[in-house]
C-alpha cells in the first residue's frame, strides 16, 4: 500500500520528480564513468608495464635500485645457478645495467645503458633489431622520445662513454639502428639499449646481470643467493601511486555531484512536506502511525534513487557502452608526465564499481529523505488539517 501511495505521489510532482531523477542520474553517470576511467588507467598501466618491462615478475641484485643511477656500478654479479637455469630454459633473460654519457651532434647527455639479449621473446620490446649488425661498434635501440630529446634519426652515430668494472673510462661509437615506438616511458626516457653480450664486454663484466626478468608462469625460485625476488604488485606500484595521487581530485567532483542531488531532494522533500500538510494530518486521523507516515516520505525520496538508477541505464547506459566499446581519445600524450596511458582510454565497468556506486547514492537519498521526514513526528493531526505549516 504505501510503495503504491508514494509512487503515486512522485508521479503526481511531475517536474519536480523529473529535475530529482535527472540529477541523482546524472552524479550516478558522472561517479560511475569517472570511476572506470581510473580503473581502466590502471589495468591499462599493469597491462603495458607486463607487456612490455616486467612479464611475471623479476630478480634483483640486492645492490639495484632503479631510482639510484649511483649505485648501478655496484649492482652487478654472476647470476645464482637457479636463475642461471631459468636463463637457459628460455623462461627469463638478464639485464645489465650501467650509466653512461652519450654526446648526440657534440652536445652531452647522461643516459642508462642496458644490455639485452637479442632473441628474447618474453617482453614486447624490439630487441631483435639489435642482432645482424657485425659491421657496427655498437648497435644502439631507443624510443621515439629519446630520439626527439637526441634529435638522433636511425642511421645516426654518436659517442658513448662508460665506466667499466675497473674504474676505468672508455669511449666508443654507437649507431642508432632502431627506434621504438613504446608506450612505457620508463624504457625509452634516458635510456639506451644495446646487446647484452657487447655490454658485458664494453664494461668487463662478462657473464654478469644486474636484474633477471621472468616469462609468467614460470616457477618462482627460493634459493637465490641474496637476489630479490620482485612481483608484479610490487614492480606496478609505482603507477599506482600516481593514479591513487589523483583521485582525491575526482573525489572531490564526487562530493559536489552528490551534494547537488541530495540538495534537490532535501528542497523537494521540504517542500512537499509543507505543501501536503492536509494530507498528512488526514493519514494520521485515518489511523496511520506518525512512524509509518516518516517511512511514507523516506521511501518517496528512495523510489527517486531507483528511478535515477533505471534513467541512467536507459539514457546514459549507451554513451557508458559506447566508451567501454571505443575509448575515449585523449588529447595529450601523457607520457611526457610520466605516466603510461594509452592514446585513447577504455574505461571499465567492474560488478563492484556498479554496486558499490548505486549503493553510495541510495544511501545519501535515503539519508536526505529521512532528515526533513522526521519533522512529521512533531506535527498535529488537527494543525495539519487546518493547514498550519510545519513547526
Amino acid at each position: 500500500m504505501m510503495i503504491k501511495i508514494a509512487i503515486k505521489n512522485l508521479l503526481g510532482a511531475r517536474l519536480r520528480t523529473i529535475l530529482n531523477v535527472f540529477v541523482t542520474a546524472f552524479s550516478f553517470f558522472l561517479i560511475l564513468f569517472m570511476s572506470a576511467m581510473y580503473d581502466g588507467m590502471l589495468q591499462h598501466a599493469k597491462q603495458v608495464t607486463m607487456d612490455t618491462e616486467i612479464a611475471g615478475g623479476a630478480y634483483w641484485h640486492p645492490e639495484y635500485d632503479p631510482l639510484d643511477p649511483m649505485r648501478f656500478e655496484d649492482a652487478h654479479s654472476t647470476l645464482p645457478s637457479e636463475i642461471q637455469s631459468l636463463v637457459d630454459q628460455n623462461t627469463a633473460f638478464p639485464v645489465l645495467v650501467s650509466q653512461a654519457s652519450i654526446y648526440p651532434a657534440g652536445r652531452i647527455m647522461p643516459a642508462i645503458m642496458k644490455g639485452i639479449k637479442p632473441d628474447q621473446n618474453i617482453v614486447n620490446m624490439p630487441t631483435n633489431s639489435l642482432s645482424g649488425h657485425d659491421d657496427i661498434s655498437i648497435p644502439v635501440l631507443i624510443g621515439k622520445g629519446m630520439a626527439s630529446d637526441t634529435k638522433l634519426e636511425v642511421g645516426d652515430t654518436f659517442t658513448i662513454r662508460w665506466l667499466d668494472a675497473d674504474r676505468t673510462y672508455d669511449a666508443d661509437e654507437g649507431t642508432v639502428v632502431h627506434i621504438m615506438d613504446i608506450e612505457n616511458f620508463k624504457l625509452d626516457m634516458g635510456h639506451i639499449w644495446i646487446p647484452l653480450d657487447r655490454s658485458q664486454s664494453m664494461l668487463s663484466m662478462e657473464e654478469e646481470a644486474t636484474y633477471v626478468t621472468y616469462k609468467k608462469g614460470a616457477p618462482q625460485i627460493h634459493k637465490t643467493e641474496g637476489w630479490i625476488h620482485r612481483d608484479i604488485n610490487y614492480l606496478v606500484q609505482d603507477m599506482e601511486a600516481i593514479i591513487e595521487a589523483d583521485k582525491p581530485g575526482a573525489q572531490v567532483m564526487y562530493v559536489i555531484l552528490l551534494a547537488l542531488a541530495a540538495m534537490g531532494i532535501f528542497n523537494a522533500q521540504v517542500l512537499s512536506i509543507f505543501r501536503r500538510g492536509r494530507e498528512i494530518g488526514t493519514l494520521m486521523a485515518l489511523g496511520m502511525t506518525r512512524t509509518r507516515v516518516v517511512g511514507l516520505f523516506t521511501l518517496e525520496g528512495g523510489l527517486n534513487a531507483l528511478l535515477a538508477a533505471a534513467a541512467t541505464l536507459i539514457f546514459f547506459g549507451p554513451i557508458l557502452y559506447h566508451f567501454g566499446v571505443n575509448g575515449i581519445p585523449l588529447p595529450i600524450d601523457y607520457t611526457e608526465m610520466g605516466m603510461i596511458m594509452a592514446k585513447r582510454l577504455v574505461p571499465i565497468y567492474t560488478t563492484g564499481l556498479v554496486v558499490s556506486t548505486t549503493v553510495l547514492v541510495s544511501i545519501v537519498v535515503l539519508i536526505v529523505s529521512y532528515i526533513p521526514s522526521r519533522r512529521i513526528a512533531r506535527m498535529k493531526p488537527t494543525d495539519s488539517l487546518r493547514g498550519k505549516a510545519v513547526v
